[in-house]
């Protein structure tokens, strides 16, 4: 399985597509991904969707993968508590983060998976620190993540908001 970006042209900044040709079965899988090298932040931010994607049905491999991207920065009960509460009735919300997945057809991405990543001109602001943007199906903007390189030249998951609320799925309303 391989995994490669595909760069767009933006007006001052740069937008990646991230494309997986399937999804992982395993952590191991995962880790053996090419973009699991976290040589770029736009590689972490897109292998912390495809993390989180996991979460609702197998929190466990989930949780292992994020600890991956965290680095040497493990994650808190606290941590661990935060996300399961995001995820609380709101198990759509990682797979609005893949291209094509919007509330119409229940945010259900479509092979390859793909996760478009962008930067302004305010992303590397604090050295050491890149703040980038995921686009979901389900909100009017994109959503922040802030990763941080650490001294063995690694990207690493530093803070996401990809967890905040988006539109709920057509199956989801009564009244649809």
């Amino acid at each position: 399985m391989s995994l490669f970006t595909v760069p767009q042209s933006g007006a001052g900044s740069r937008t990646l597509n991230v494309v997986f040709p399937a999804l992982p079965a395993t952590l191991e899988d995962f880790r053996s991904l090419p973009q699991a090298a976290l040589s770029s932040p736009f590689d972490t931010a897109a292998l912390t969707v495809l993390a989180l994607y996991f979460y609702p049905q197998d929190k466990e491999t989930s949780l292992q993968m994020l600890e991956f991207l965290r680095g040497p920065r493990p994650m808190t009960g606290i941590d661990k508590q935060f996300i399961a509460d995001r995820f609380r009735g709101k198990e759509y919300l990682p797979r609005s983060y893949f291209k094509g997945a919007v509330p119409e057809n229940d945010y259900t991405p479509q092979p390859p998976y793909t996760v478009t990543v962008s930067e302004n001109p305010y992303s590397y602001q604090n050295q050491g620190y890149a703040k980038l943007f995921v686009a979901c199906g389900g909100a009017d903007s994109p959503r922040p993540i802030q990763l941080r390189m650490a001294k063995d030249g690694k990207w690493y998951l530093w803070e996401q908001a990809l967890l905040t609320g988006i539109r709920e799925p057509e199956s989801a309303n009564p009244w649809a």
